[in-house]
């Protein structure tokens, strides 16, 4: 296997550009194999560029060589990231052992950060093995069962295929679901009121078991329309009614993390705190979903223009 190998110095007095210069070559992902021999796979050697100019700016040297790795190098085992996994395996259960409602906000916080940590490393793992998919699964439980905290009846997900609908079937119906939505049940009403049933009626539910028999029901468990495979209920109906457009399918990614983890989109921090707010100041379910709506409409215009 070809890498790229980095051979520098810098000057001794040179405290601060060694310390940058340090810290450039951990968030690229290099191996050091010596004092100032680095290494790295040859598809990742664009990455030694900017270390370099900094070195040669600085008044050190700097040297890069493509060669073929030795037989007796085990890059397995030099570009290990198993130490890394392992720390935040462990902040990850240390999360979890804490789990209270009183304590989501925080909560939230906490694993967001340690999401990007992962992402972070992840994208430096260049030899991925099961302890990344281990890491990487505890963390999609954890932002679940952290977004289920303080909702009540919330939807497990289900295995199976999603069947292809006709919207002109589901003209003027009753949709139900659970009373004081958030995100995925607010903005899964929007997108059904807006591209999918033109007169549409909402009820919001005591329980699921308070659905009508002649209701559509969503999100929540033994619904007509609920969560499937790893996709919420939004992203349910978006593809059940073939509506994947680039602004849905932006609208989608911010609904997912928000509901239940997984990697942010910038638009979606500052979405949550709208929706918050306006839960948090409106305790009539239709006047919040009638709100939230301008919300979602802003959102989806501004998306289409991008």
């Amino acid at each position: 296997m070809k890498i790229s190998l980095l051979i520098s110095s810098l000057p001794t007095q040179s405290t601060t550009a060694r310390m940058r210069v340090w810290r450039s070559l951990k968030a690229s992902g290099a191996a050091t194999l010596r004092d100032g021999v680095y290494v790295l796979p040859i598809a990742h050697r664009e990455k030694f560029d900017p270390i370099t100019h900094d070195i040669v700016s600085e008044q050190g040297t700097a040297y890069i060589f493509h060669t073929e790795s030795l037989s007796n190098l085990d890059l397995s085992t030099i570009f290990s990231r198993k130490e890394e996994y392992d720390t935040l395996y462990k902040q990850l259960t240390a999360l979890r052992d804490r789990q209270t409602k009183d304590e989501k906000k925080e909560l939230l916080k906490q694993v967001r950060k340690l999401r990007k940590s992962i992402n972070a490393l992840v994208d430096i793992d260049y030899y991925p093995n099961e302890t990344q998919a281990q890491v990487l699964n505890e963390l999609s439980l954890l932002e679940r069962s952290i977004a289920r905290l303080d909702e009540a009846n919330e939807p497990q997900a289900i295995q199976t295929h999603i069947q292809l609908l006709d919207k002109t079937d589901y003209q003027n119906q009753i949709w139900a679901t659970r009373k004081r939505p958030w995100i995925d049940r607010l903005a899964s009403a929007w997108l059904i009121k807006t591209f999918i049933d033109a007169t549409p009626t909402f009820i919001w539910l005591e329980t699921p078991d308070d659905c009508p028999e002649e209701a559509l029901g969503f999100d929540f468990d033994g619904a007509r329309f609920s969560h499937v495979n790893h996709w919420v209920t939004f992203e349910v109906l978006l593809h059940s009614f073939n509506l994947e457009t680039p602004a849905l399918k932006k609208v989608a990614e911010i609904v997912h993390y928000l509901d239940v983890g997984g990697i942010e989109p910038p638009e979606a921090i500052g979405i949550e705190k709208v929706i918050q707010g306006l839960r948090s100041q409106i305790s009539n379910d239709d006047q919040l979903f009638e709100l939230s709506n301008h919300i979602f409409d802003g959102l989806y215009a501004n998306l289409s223009r991008e």
